[in-house]
């Protein structure tokens, strides 16, 4: 009988067993490509955006208009509603619109992209800002 505070050695010990392949890739399969495209994905490259739900999405937000929600208060720079553009800029596969917005609640923000729908949270607070070029005031 072996002691039990002898430490097990590899080479006596049977190998692991090995999981089956699984259905979808996790990194242990080599290629590239192999995996099928999302259908929500593949519906909307098929048919293109409904610009009737882009406007829905999108909402009164226009360049120049000021809106509030949860987050913030944030002044809309542009609308940008070429879905490749929006795309790259979002880092999303499904995006079919974008908007650069700059947040007027912080001194000094960047301006920066986002993809959010508009809802019932949301409201106008101005439709034309101030000119943001001029110095705080003192």
């Amino acid at each position: 009988m072996t002691s039990m505070t002898l430490p097990a050695r590899a080479e006596n010990r049977p190998p692991l067993p090995v999981r089956p392949t699984p259905h979808e890739r996790d990194g242990r399969q080599d290629g590239a490509g192999t995996a099928r495209p999302h259908p929500q994905q593949q519906l909307l490259a098929d048919r293109g955006a409904d610009p009737a739900r882009v406007d829905r999405e999108i909402g009164p937000r226009r360049p120049g208009v000021t809106y509030r929600n949860i987050d913030g208060a944030f002044m809309v720079l542009e609308t940008i509603r070429d879905p490749e553009r929006a795309r790259t800029l979002l880092g999303r596969g499904s995006a079919q619109w974008a908007l650069i917005v700059k947040d007027v609640l912080r001194r000094g923000a960047e301006p920066f992209v986002i993809g959010s729908a508009w809802t019932s949270s949301d409201y106008v607070v101005c439709l034309e800002t101030a000119d943001t070029s001029l110095p705080p005031a003192a």
